[in-house]
Parts: C-alpha cells; structure tokens; sequence
C-alpha cells in the first residue's frame, strides 16, 4: 500500500538580526496536535496542483506575509510527517524548507487577517530570537517540536549541502 502526503513549501524567514518569522496556528489547524492550544510554524502551505515548490513558496509567501522574492532561495529542510490525523486526507505531510533573508517587516500579506484567521486558522505572526525558542515554556508547541536545534545549526553554520532531515 502507498502513502499519500500533503507536499508543502515553508520560509525559514530571517531578518538582518537572526529573528525568525513564525505564524501561529490554532486548533483545529492540522499542524496542531489534539490537546493543544496552538503551533508555531514557518510561513507557507501546501503545493497546488501544476505548481512547483518555489512557485508555491512565492505564492504562499505573497497571500500570507506579503512577501515578494524573485531570488530562488536555498532548500535548507525536509520533513515527512506519517500521521493520518495529520493531513486531512492523507497519510501525512511533508514539508520543504527554504532559506528567506529579508531585511524585517511587519508581514502583511494579500489575505486580509480576517481570512487568514478563518481561512488557515492563522492566528499572527511573530518575530522570534533563538533565544527566546529555546527558553519558551509557554503552551503553544513549535514546529518541527526542536525548531531551536536546526535553526541554531543554520545560524552557526549556514547552508547545509543538502537539505537537513528534520523529525517531527
């Protein structure tokens, strides 16, 4: 038996300080597991059919933070999630990252935050220092869970050959 996915394209966004660009989802979002209050996740979504990766990542970027990048940025992450709660309709998710650097911004993107709240289930954005990813001990999760150790990896030693495989 096959296992269908969800392919997805994220922006590791990080402005002239090292912060990071992470929006908030709430429940019932997929990425937020039951029991949780909400997940702090990489801007993006899911590839349409007939797009490619970066195509998407353009496009999701754009509806979402406004964000507008001619450069193809470097492939830095991937992830396969197996889960059939994860994805609705499929045996889980896989998620390619892609490095983003911009000088910061207040995102604001084609969707106005009405429609992304009730669209995407996104709930913000936020700026986050490394710092403050590691020492978070508030109820909303991040994703990947361990978003601090590959993003410290990318802060200290910049873009990896091939794209790190990220757990979930």
């Amino acid at each position: 038996m096959s296992l269908t996915f969800r392919n997805a394209a994220r922006a590791i966004i990080l402005d002239e300080e090292d912060r990071i660009l992470l929006c908030r989802f709430v429940a019932p979002h997929p990425a937020v597991p039951h029991g949780a209050q909400a997940v702090w996740s990489a801007p993006g979504g899911g590839i349409e059919p007939g797009e490619d990766g970066l195509s998407a990542l353009r496009r999701e970027l754009r509806e979402e933070t406004g964000l507008v990048t001619a450069v193809d940025p470097p492939h830095v992450w991937h992830q396969v999630i197996v889960a059939a709660d994860y994805a609705p309709g499929f045996d889980g998710m896989v998620n390619d990252y892609f490095l983003v650097r911009a000088v910061h911004f207040e995102p604001h993107g084609e969707f106005t935050d009405d429609r992304l709240s009730a669209d995407e289930l996104l709930a913000g954005f936020r700026w986050w220092q490394l710092s403050e990813i590691t020492d978070y001990t508030g109820p909303d999760l991040f994703s990947p869970r361990d978003l601090a150790t590959p993003l410290a990896e990318l802060l200290t030693s910049g873009v990896p050959s091939t794209p790190v495989a990220l757990g979930f």
